[in-house]
């Protein structure tokens, strides 16, 4: 007799969910506060690289099989295209580039997901609430921060085109990355993935900075320290627990659900805002927040169904 294989637990993959939507909607705050004060190439290298060596040793301390060269070769290569290509553009354009309109822009992650993951092309195309909820989360963003969009290109926006067009490519980048280690991810825990990827990215960081020049023009002693505290925030929260569930999740979920979290990261944000910066929601804000939440749903719709029709074994 087979059986199906085993299912994360629901409440795992709540916990999970609930650390990759809330986290990394805060993360566009504390990015901001980072790279006004920290180099861009430099931030990366100090979040990813202490991350990396983190998890690293606690690899070694559980007695993860760390040392596997294709391990070691397939998660670099998605370490380089989700953390540093796409992280990377998103650090470096958010020195120009408001976060309410970065946010708009990486929103659009879902899409790339749904175009790039090629495998999955006819149970996508076919399944009308994945298609609907795309469209629609995508509107509901637009709800949220139009009018913050509105006024930054009033304001001298068309000076920041090449940036948000590298928020464009990197959020392509982080679908292509998230892909490739959903599909060509090795045996190793989610753990070991995670490590290599934040490691090796971080370390692709560092030859970028000198380049820049970044080091010659950077005195620590002048950084605030809520600077300081912003990237600690982005080491252990953003980096180690959010990202490490969503590795994890892309392993036992579709893309396609996990990459709902590009529509509710903006949500996170602006109601972090409004609790801690007092800042005003309007209706029309209010409006994309409940457009956002329903286009999850019906991402999501079609998944639940499947889920609760009996799985059949076979004697």
């Amino acid at each position: 007799m087979t059986s199906a294989p085993q299912k994360p637990s629901t409440l795992k993959v709540i916990i999970a969910f609930a650390l990759v939507y809330i986290v990394w909607g805060s993360t566009y705050f504390f990015i901001r506060i980072s790279v006004h004060s920290i180099p861009p190439f430099m931030l990366g290298a100090l979040r990813f690289t202490t991350a990396g060596l983190i998890m690293l040793v606690w690899c070694i301390i559980k007695r993860e099989k760390i040392w596997v060269i294709k391990d070691i070769k397939q998660s670099g290569i998605s370490g380089l295209m989700i953390l540093f290509g796409a992280n990377g553009s998103l650090i470096w354009a958010e020195q120009m580039v408001p976060s309410a309109v970065a946010a708009i822009l990486v929103s659009a992650a879902p899409v790339w997901f749904v175009l790039l993951d090629v495998s999955n092309w006819r149970v996508n195309f076919k399944n009308t609430s994945t298609i609907l909820g795309l469209i629609i989360g995508f509107l509901g963003v637009l709800l949220l921060f139009g009018e913050q969009f509105s006024n930054s290109l009033k304001g001298g926006g068309a000076e920041n085109l090449p940036a948000m067009m590298v928020i464009i490519l990197g959020s392509m980048l982080w679908a292509g990355g998230s892909l490739y280690s959903k599909y060509k991810a090795s045996g190793s825990s989610a753990t070991v993935n995670t490590t290599w990827q934040m490691l090796i990215a971080g370390i692709a960081f560092i030859p970028v900075s000198l380049i820049a020049g970044e080091p010659e023009h950077f005195d620590p002693s002048s950084v605030p320290a809520e600077a300081w505290y912003s990237l600690i925030y982005l080491i252990i929260f953003g980096s180690i627990v959010a990202f490490s569930a969503y590795v994890w999740l892309l392993k036992v979920k579709s893309a396609t659900q996990v990459s709902t979290y590009a529509y509710v990261n903006p949500v996170i944000a602006l109601l972090l805002g409004v609790l801690i910066a007092n800042e005003e929601i309007s209706w029309l804000q209010a409006g994309g927040l409940f457009v956002i939440l329903a286009s999850v749903l019906l991402i999501n719709f079609s998944k639940y169904r499947k889920a609760k029709q009996p799985v059949l074994s076979v004697e």
